[in-house]
């Protein structure tokens, strides 16, 4: 008697191709893409879902106001929070006291309404019954261990203690640097310990770099070196499962540079403060009263694929919400005021001999 033969579907899910598992912080998105969280919910949604994974990210900064700060804070704080590596270089003499001023995570629904009531467990009758088949710690350690992948923070309580002093994070002064080179060594050095590879992805690198053209620096004054220092960055940050973010004041670099700058940028934000007691953008915006800023959106990245990103708006108000959270809207043009023009109540109807505002078919 032959032996039998197993019988195997052709529709059988196959396992070696099942998407692999990934860290925290980290979703998947089309293409094979890996989003990194910007730490602003409404960015990551503008972006169509965050940062991608070897992606390279300018900021270009207002010289009136330092709006950049709030996006390089949210980044830097979103990244603490997950327990992400992450690499910070400030012009400034002592970069990991910026590190007291990342805001803290605000507390979500469900942490507010057990806060309001504690004794919500003994109320219930029925809740104890399942007790036996799910032990109070697995329960409080999946609760814990839950990561999520945006946070709101707020702007007004700083981050805890124990998330600056970790050893996950590396400070440079880029005073201190005399040349390029040192900072590319310590980009270098922090990048290998994130090297792409096809399998799941346990934990990946934040490079955070502020007013990197800054007068302080020494290396001011060369813009061909630096531009050389964000082509090579931008190649270790595509080979790795980091993301790099710049910030730059335009104004203090030459107009043909400037445009370098951002065509190596695989996404290019631009951030602008509103001018105080604008009555005529008032009358033009809803909500300006409330607005900080703008934001501008000038290119997507676009990681393995050749299909450009088109948004519906490039242009985003930047609000405090109760003055703690950061928001993004878009810009909504305020109604017209029936004393600047003729109101629809008092137009004309279908028939051209009526006088009131009756319809008269």
């Amino acid at each position: 008697m032959a032996a039998a033969k197993t019988r195997t579907s052709t529709f059988s899910r196959n396992l070696s191709t099942a998407a692999p598992s990934h860290g925290p912080g980290l979703k998947c998105g089309p293409n094979g893409t890996v989003f990194l969280s910007s730490g602003i919910p409404d960015l990551d949604k503008i972006l169509g879902g965050g940062f991608p994974l070897g992606s390279l990210v300018m900021v270009m900064e207002d010289a009136e106001a330092p709006h950049h700060m709030l996006l390089l804070r949210n980044f830097m704080a979103q990244g603490l929070v997950l327990g992400q590596h992450l690499l910070y270089s400030s012009p400034a003499r002592d970069p990991r006291g910026f590190l007291g001023t990342l805001p803290s995570p605000a507390a979500s629904k469900d942490d507010k309404s057990r806060e309001r009531d504690p004794d919500q467990e003994k109320g219930l009758r029925i809740a104890w019954q399942y007790k036996k088949y799910f032990g109070e710690n697995q329960l409080d350690g999946q609760r814990d261990g839950k990561h999520e992948y945006s946070n709101e923070f707020d702007l007004r309580k700083p981050l805890e203690r124990h998330f600056i002093n970790g050893p996950r994070i590396d400070c440079v002064s880029i005073q201190d640097c005399p040349d390029l080179s040192t900072l590319r060594d310590r980009c270098a050095t922090f990048l290998s310990q994130f090297p792409r590879n096809d399998g799941s992805i346990s934990c990946a690198g934040r490079i955070a770099i502020q007013s990197f053209c800054a007068p302080q620096c020494a290396y001011s004054n060369m813009e061909w070196d630096m531009l050389s220092f964000i082509r090579s960055l931008k190649s270790m940050v595509r080979s790795s499962n980091s993301v790099a973010i710049i910030t730059f004041p335009p104004s203090l670099l030459s107009p043909s540079f400037c445009k370098r700058w951002q065509h190596m940028a695989d996404t290019l934000l631009s951030v602008k403060a509103i001018q105080d007691e604008d009555k005529e953008l008032a009358q033009l915006l809803t909500g300006y009263q409330d607005m900080v800023g703008f934001l501008n959106v000038h290119k997507v990245a676009r990681i393995n694929t050749q299909v450009p990103v088109i948004l519906e708006a490039t242009t985003f108000s930047i609000k405090l919400q109760k003055r703690r959270y950061l928001v993004l809207e878009c810009l909504n043009q305020a109604p017209v005021d029936g004393s600047s023009g003729t109101s629809y109540g008092t137009s004309g109807g279908c028939s051209s001999s009526s006088k009131t505002g009756n319809l008269d078919f």
